[in-house]
């Protein structure tokens, strides 16, 4: 499956990391991929697939930025904000994963 590309959109919010598995899109992802669980604000009703299932988005935490793929919807994000994979969220913060949350765009 192709991931089609978003359209720049510029959103904020805060970056936390969960234990990745069978999302709401419906497949299965592992901690080692670079994927989000988008908040339901934006996602939609989790009931459905989401027109944001498989896209990929640029996130960026100061000068690190990296891309990745919407695979889940995150209940407890506020709008804006991301529920990431262990290695996107080490990946945006050089290893860092005591940090536990960020301040990112996307």
């Amino acid at each position: 499956v192709s991931a089609a590309p978003l359209a720049k959109r510029d959103y904020s919010g805060r970056a936390t990391y969960y234990a990745v598995g069978l999302g709401a899109c419906g497949g299965t992802n592992s901690d080692s991929e670079m994927v989000v669980a988008l908040n339901t604000a934006q996602y939609g009703n989790t009931g459905v697939r989401s027109s944001w299932c498989g896209k990929r988005i640029t996130i960026s935490n100061g000068g690190n930025t990296q891309t990745a793929t919407v695979v889940d919807a995150c209940p407890t994000c506020s709008y804006g904000s991301l529920d990431m994979s262990p290695a996107l969220f080490s990946a945006l913060t050089n290893g860092n994963m005591g940090l536990g949350v960020f301040q990112m765009s996307w």
